[in-house]
């Protein structure tokens, strides 16, 4: 068998073959060596079917070694094998990945140095022999540490109060100041708000809300400015202010017909009381188109030219409330009932009541009505006091305690007013049953209605004796 695979070979090679040996050592010739022989061996004609495919051979990888070195150096990004790897990659390496820790590039450009100079990377602070200087910390660093600054100051900041919510905030303050009428609570109230350049719209606001309401309300208005001027309000605010309010008098008219009297009345107190400069009304001599902002200017001016304006000005406003003298009091509600019996108007009746602003004297106006009611001549004033009463009770002016005062208190004056009025008990007893009907009054304070009882007399011989 040896003797065979020994003679194959050797025929084989007789034949002209070449063996693996050989084919190795022409591999390993130099390139220009063989293309000489085979250029002379294609000019001689002496070319072998063998020598031929060699050759050919020769030639492919030949350009396959260029092509390889020309995309390595053109290519801009890296190039990938058919099974997906990476052709930079390290075959030593587990599963063929490409070595992180390599710090050459791999698009195959560049000299081959490591990125940045050997600066970058984890855990590198910089490259060597290089000396930072202190930076300034960023405010807009997301690790930016506030309090490790130094000293830190914590500042509340108020953001400024838009011109349209001014007066949704403003006039809940102003109204709960008519309850109270303390004037420090406005002022720390203010302070808090950031009314920034529109602050000069209190004023105007405040005398609007004060307009709508009663003279006691005006009256604290103009206390409230008056206060408001030293502490938080200049004099140009207050003009600014009142300057807004009279360009706006042809709106304030159709809700409050007074407003140009009224605040003419608001401007002759300002004057007086140095809130507002007195060159105020010069500047508007001749330069006032609006017939209702002359008509305030005019009652500004006739109540600063009054002898000692300055002391009267002080009660322009009149005296609210439990203020009054109660002589004063009594007279107002007489007069309001002696109007009430001409017109029968109760929702005027009402009106003025309210504006007595004494709820806790409502009682007197019970006990007039019903003393002019015993003083009365005929039926219609008892039926129209009745008529009063039962409206003020219902609309919620007279409660029940002011009510059973009322009468208690006529009760208790009776033998007085019986002096005057001889049947005071009959026309008392009448009007009480009436009342009661109307359920004005309860039924306990019917039964409490004094009677006189009557007095028998015996015949002339018993010397006009009263007998028991």
């Amino acid at each position: 068998m040896a003797t065979e695979v020994e003679t194959w070979s050797t025929a084989q090679q007789a034949d002209g073959m070449f063996s693996l040996d050989d084919n190795l050592t022409e591999a390993n010739r130099p390139y220009g060596d063989d293309e000489d022989e085979l250029n002379e061996a294609e000019v001689n004609g002496n070319w072998t079917p063998q020598e031929k495919a060699l050759h050919e051979a020769r030639l492919k990888a030949k350009a396959k070694r260029r092509l390889r070195k020309s995309s390595s150096r053109n290519s801009t990004s890296e190039s990938f094998s058919e099974s997906g790897d990476l052709a930079g990659s390290d075959p030593n390496s587990p599963k063929g990945k490409v070595n992180t820790n390599d710090r050459k590039s791999r698009t195959g450009k560049g000299r081959g140095l490591p990125k940045k100079g050997g600066a970058g990377g984890k855990g590198v602070w910089g490259a060597a022999g290089m000396v930072y200087e202190d930076e300034e910390p960023d405010v807009q660093d997301p690790n930016y540490d506030e309090s490790a600054q130094g000293d830190t100051v914590y500042a509340t900041v108020v953001p400024e109060v838009d011109e349209k919510e001014l007066g949704k905030m403003v006039n809940p303050i102003v109204k709960e100041y008519f309850e109270h009428g303390d004037t420090k609570e406005v002022q720390m109230l203010l302070k808090e708000l950031n009314l920034g350049p529109h602050k000069f719209e209190f004023s105007s606001v405040a005398v609007s809300l004060s307009l709508e309401g009663k003279a006691s309300h005006r009256e604290l208005t103009s206390r409230l400015l008056s206060d408001l001027s030293v502490k938080l309000l200049s004099q140009s605010d207050m003009a600014r202010a009142f300057d807004k309010m009279l360009k706006e008098l042809p709106d304030l008219i159709l809700d409050t017909p007074e407003a140009p009297q009224m605040l003419g009345q608001f401007i002759a107190r300002a004057i007086a009381d140095h809130v507002l400069p007195m060159s105020f009304l010069d500047c508007y001599k001749g330069k006032v188109d609006c017939e209702h902002a002359r008509v305030a200017l005019d009652r500004a001016a006739v109540l600063l030219s009054m002898k000692r304006a300055m002391v009267r000005l002080d009660n322009v406003w009149g005296v609210g409330g439990g203020l009054r003298p109660v002589k004063h009091l009594v007279k107002e509600m007489n007069l309001l009932l002696k109007e009430y019996l001409t017109s029968g108007d109760v929702s005027e009746a009402g009106r003025c009541l309210r504006e007595l602003e004494v709820p806790h004297f409502h009682h007197e106006l019970v006990y007039e009505a019903v003393v002019m009611v015993l003083e009365s001549k005929g039926d219609t004033a008892s039926h129209m006091m009745v008529k009063l009463l039962q409206a003020f009770w219902k609309m919620g002016l007279i409660t029940v305690d002011q009510m059973n005062r009322g009468f208690q208190r006529v009760y208790d004056d009776l033998p007085e007013i019986n002096l005057d009025v001889p049947h005071a008990h009959s026309i008392m007893e009448t009007f009480v049953d009436l009342c009661y009907q109307e359920s004005v009054i309860t039924k306990q304070l019917r039964d409490a209605c004094p009677s006189r009882g009557r007095k028998r007399f015996v015949s002339e011989g018993d010397g006009g004796v009263i007998k028991n």
